[in-house]
């Protein structure tokens, strides 16, 4: 299959819209990469992980529900870092410095993933194909669950909108497990992308990262703790962290007003590249300080979309001026005003999907 194109002969939107952003930034006299925000959130994460890490391994709490809470506690800082710290990064938008960038990508490796396998997966086909069946991963979560009606249904879609969440607590473990390796050994992104080609240092640090990973949190562990005690730790940490990425990247794409597309010969779609993205993509919780915090700006997928190389800590002031500019241009700007209407919506979107033919 080709490459999707896009109608972008005339991006008037777009350029319009590139023009404020760019002006605003001049005019504030400030970077669009990260601040000492984004720096603080990175110590404060990092060490919080180091932290409960050191705790659980080496000076176990005798009491099992604070080596279990402390254990869910780990889970939820490897997504704050996948949000803040390593999306950032991979996108080149962490800093100026793209050794540092670099750097901060590769926080994904120390947790098990693979940022050489993320940068294509995420960066370039989610981005540019968003919500384009056979292009976007992202949506391909086949067979188990449904996200819209061109993808096949069996019978057990009617009650995915009740196993959903439990499903997503397995996705991080199919990622780093399942899914990189398969990426790895078909040389297929996607099912129409075929993997870039892989330096040698890209293959050695693939296997050393997923040595790495198993070592720290697997076999070391279970050296010093026990091997049930690990099993069960692990299962909560990976758990947790599974639920937290899938549920906060669906909120995003996979709720009731975000369209989906399955091209079709000749594989083009008559919006410009940019109103794709707006019309695929919907933010939630705008007004949560607390949300903007913990999910590194996830929460303003659309300003994301629209500029990945702009720091997420920019995204609440930049979102006035994107809003502001698709009411001129009459795009229909989405959004939820809280992660629960978010999730609601998220939820009954599969339910519908799940019995729709």
């Amino acid at each position: 299959m080709s490459s999707v194109k896009f109608n972008n002969s005339e991006p008037v939107f777009f350029n319009t819209l590139k023009e404020r952003i760019n002006a605003y930034f001049t005019e504030k006299k400030v970077k669009p990469t990260g601040d000492i925000r984004l720096y603080f959130k990175t110590f404060a994460f990092v060490g919080a992980l180091i932290t409960s890490y050191i705790v659980l391994v080496f000076f176990t709490p005798s009491l099992w529900y604070i080596s279990l809470g402390l254990c869910a506690v780990m889970g939820g800082l490897f997504a704050g870092i996948g949000f803040n710290v390593m999306h950032d990064g991979a996108h080149g938008s962490y800093s100026n410095f793209k050794w540092l960038n670099e750097t901060m990508g590769y926080a994904l490796n120390m947790m098990g993933g693979s940022n050489f396998m993320w940068k294509q997966k995420h960066n370039i086909n989610h981005h540019s194909y968003t919500n384009v069946e056979g292009m976007d991963d992202d949506i391909d979560i086949k067979p188990f669950i449904r996200v819209h009606s061109s993808q096949k249904k069996y019978w057990f879609h009617r009650y995915q909108h009740i196993y959903g969440l439990l499903l997503y607590g397995l996705t991080y473990l199919a990622w780093i497990f399942l899914q990189d390796f398969k990426k790895y050994f078909t040389g297929k992104i996607a099912d129409h992308t075929k993997i870039q080609h892989m330096s040698i240092k890209e293959h050695i640090i693939f296997w050393a990262s997923k040595v790495f990973y198993v070592g720290a949190f697997i076999v070391l562990p279970m050296y010093n703790i026990g091997i049930v005690d690990t099993i069960i730790g692990y299962s909560v940490m990976v758990f947790v962290t599974g639920v937290i990425i899938a549920v906060v990247f669906q909120l995003a794409h996979v709720v009731g007003n975000a369209e989906f597309v399955t091209p079709v010969q000749p594989m083009r779609i008559e919006s410009e590249w940019a109103v794709h993205q707006i019309n695929t993509t919907v933010n939630f919780a705008m007004n949560s300080k607390m949300w903007c915090w913990l999910l590194g700006g996830l929460n303003f997928q659309v300003e994301h979309h629209l500029f990945p190389r702009i720091s997420h800590v920019h995204y609440p002031q930049i979102s006035k001026i994107v809003r502001a500019t698709c009411i001129e241009f009459n795009i229909d700007y989405k959004e939820y005003p809280t992660f629960r209407s978010a999730l609601k919506s998220h939820l009954v979107h599969l339910k519908k999907i799940g019995v729709a033919a």
